[in-house]
């Protein structure tokens, strides 16, 4: 949307691309079993890849919020909508809000094989992250968010990787805030729920309501 509040600096294509390529590579380091003559070769660039990287990064990792004329400081992506999309660290997923209905959403989620724990489940502290990162993607997109005071994970039925998902995200307004129930399926299953507490703030009472624009190099 044209209006959307601005939660931080959109990524760069460049560093989407490159997020998903790392998942699927670590994905591939976790699946072999026997040293390989390529691994020898990314230790090689990753070395000269890190040098090139740190030269170009800013000198002071603090996020950058609001306007910085020196551009000494770190600016600070979105972490509002689909974070997993450029951090490979967090998981990606589909969410879209109901038509006529913003207090529902509903999503498709795949684990790949990074967020394993037991054998060909997913690690459990990862859908803590999951049930976080589209309970305030929910609440961000209707325009109302805030810090999350609180997050609790019932585990109902193991949760499988490589395999399609579906959620969905209930909301409604209390008299503290916001409180969004969130569940997991494999079909019908449910696999897990996610109650998530947070705080209800429009955009411009949020830290970060103004970012500073991103500089031109």
């Amino acid at each position: 949307m044209a209006d959307a509040p601005r939660f931080g600096e959109k990524p760069l294509p460049q560093t989407v691309a490159a997020a998903a390529a790392i998942r699927r590579l670590t994905g591939l380091l976790l699946s072999i079993e026997n040293e390989h003559p390529a691994v020898d070769d990314m230790l090689v660039r990753f070395a000269q890849w890190e040098t090139d990287l740190a030269e170009a990064a800013p000198p002071d990792v603090a996020p950058r919020i609001g306007a910085d004329p020196d551009g000494l400081r770190r600016l600070y992506l979105d972490h509002a909508f689909d974070v997993g999309a450029y951090n490979p660290s967090f998981p990606e997923y589909r969410l879209a809000v109901v038509d006529g209905h913003p207090d529902t959403a509903t999503g498709t989620v795949t684990f790949p094989l990074n967020f394993e724990g037991p054998p060909g489940l997913v690690h459990g502290g990862f859908l803590g992250v999951f049930f976080d990162c589209v309970t305030q993607h929910h609440n961000c997109a209707t325009r109302l968010s805030g810090k999350t005071r609180s997050l609790t994970v019932k585990y109902r039925r193991p949760t499988p990787l490589l395999t399609e998902l579906t959620f969905d995200v209930q909301r409604c307004e209390t008299e503290r805030g916001l409180t969004s129930t969130a569940r997991l399926r494999l079909d019908d299953e449910v696999l897990c729920i996610g109650l998530v507490d947070t705080v209800a703030l429009p955009p411009e009472r949020l830290t970060g309501a103004a970012f500073g624009a991103r500089q031109q190099r």
